[in-house]
């Protein structure tokens, strides 16, 4: 099954994850890592990041009253 290749930027749009918070996941295992695809230039295939969006846990968002 070939994928398309995205590019950081779309990843982060397609995420909502900053830049930061990408390395940050990536340096613990928690994200996949980006294929080389030219000297200076990296991608994810895009089947690898929607199967990550769609396998992550989803946190509840923590209500106004808990405070």
């Amino acid at each position: 099954m070939s994928s398309r290749y995205i590019t950081q930027r779309e990843v982060e749009q397609k995420t909502g994850l900053s830049s930061a918070t990408l390395h940050r996941l990536r340096r613990k295992g928690r994200f996949p890592d980006p294929i080389k695809i030219g000297e200076r230039r990296i991608a994810w295939p895009e089947n690898e990041i929607d199967t990550w969006l769609a396998t992550r846990e989803r946190q509840p968002l923590r209500s106004a009253s808990a405070f």
